[in-house]
C-alpha cells in the first residue's frame, strides 16, 4: 500500500480509536507533506521517496526540539514525552537504518572504490555514501566511521 494511503488509513484508525497522539502525528506529517506538494517550483509526483524524505525532515526535527527539551527538567516532561512519541511514530514510515558494522564495510568499500588516503578527502567519502545510500545511514555514524577509517594506522 502506497504511504499516502497508509497514513489516510493509520488516520481514520486513530480518529476511531480516539488516540488523540497518533492523529495529532498523522496530521502534522500530512501538513508537511502539502508544504511540499504546494512549494513554489515543485514539479513532480507525491511518491512514496518524498514521502519518507518529509518524514525523515520531520522525525529531525523533532530529535532537535527533544534535545532543548532535556534541559527543561519536569517543567518539559509531558513534551518531551510527545516528542519521544512522534520520533517513534515516524520511525515506523522510514525504512530500517544500517547497523554500525554495515556502514563500516559501505565506508571500506567507498574509500578503496574513490582511492582515498587521506583524512582532508573525508568530505567526498560522507558525500558519496549519504548520495549512494540517502534515508539508509545515519550522517553522523557515517562521518564518524570515515574518520576513524582514514586515520593513520601507526
Amino acid at each position: 500500500m502506497p504511504l499516502e494511503q497508509e497514513l489516510n488509513q493509520v488516520l481514520k484508525t486513530a480518529m476511531y480509536a480516539k488516540d488523540q497522539r497518533t492523529a495529532d502525528c498523522v496530521r502534522m506529517i500530512k501538513t508537511k507533506i502539502t508544504e511540499r506538494r504546494t512549494a513554489p517550483g515543485f514539479k513532480g509526483a507525491v511518491d512514496d521517496a518524498l514521502i519518507q524524505d518529509v518524514i525523515a525532515a520531520y522525525q529531525k526535527s523533532m530529535r532537535k526540539a527533544l534535545e532543548e527539551y532535556q534541559s527543561t527538567g519536569e517543567r518539559g516532561a509531558a513534551m518531551r514525552s510527545q516528542l519521544e512519541f512522534e520520533i517513534g511514530f515516524c520511525e515506523r514510515f522510514l525504512p530500517k537504518k544500517l547497523g554500525p558494522d554495515e556502514v563500516r564495510a559501505l565506508v571500506r568499500q567507498a574509500i578503496a572504490s574513490l582511492g582515498v588516503t587521506d583524512v582532508k578527502q573525508a568530505g567526498r567519502v560522507v558525500g558519496e555514501i549519504m548520495k549512494t545510500h540517502k534515508g539508509l545511514v545515519d550522517a553522523g555514524l557515517v562521518k564518524q566511521t570515515v574518520a576513524e577509517e582514514l586515520q593513520p594506522k601507526g
